[in-house]
């Protein structure tokens, strides 16, 4: 009974979990609507942790190890600040983070307020690597069974 339960959990979660990280990219890049980096990070770690637990912390570290964690985190970060000074150094608002007029994207994206809502995007998708990959990185890190060193 408990493997016929098993098959029907495993096979439900391998069917929901790309819309669930779907849902996830919708709701990290929802600067218009609800929505936002944080709470869309939270969905995308959700989705690892939903795996890991459903078949085991091995398998779902090998599916997010934790090299890529740390370059998410990293590049996350990356983006979220390179965003920030580029907005800096060409508009030269240095009181303002984000002076949608005079950005950088002025030569790509001609009206103001979609160069503003591009440039939100690109910055709650930093936050959301970020967050994702910490939460991810946060749950394997509880869960791993190993000694004092990190062995298994």
């Amino acid at each position: 009974m408990s493997d016929d339960i098993n098959v029907v959990i495993k096979t439900t979660i391998r069917t929901m979990l790309p819309f669930i990280q779907l849902y996830g990219f919708y709701v990290m890049t929802g600067t218009e609507g609800a929505g936002g980096g944080f709470q869309g990070g939270v969905i995308l770690a959700a989705s690892f942790i939903l795996y890991a637990i459903t078949f085991g912390a091995e398998k779902g570290r090998e599916k997010a190890p934790e090299s890529w964690n740390t370059a998410f985190k990293s590049f996350g970060l990356y983006i979220y600040a390179g965003v920030g000074m580029l907005t800096i150094i060409y508009s030269l608002g240095f009181a303002e983070f984000l002076n949608y007029s005079a950005t950088f994207l002025s030569l790509f994206v001609p009206h103001t307020v979609a160069r503003g809502i591009l440039i939100a995007d690109v910055i709650e998708v930093g936050i959301g690597m970020t967050v994702a990959a910490s939460f991810t990185s946060l749950f394997f890190d509880l869960v791993w069974k190993g000694d004092e060193d990190g062995r298994d």
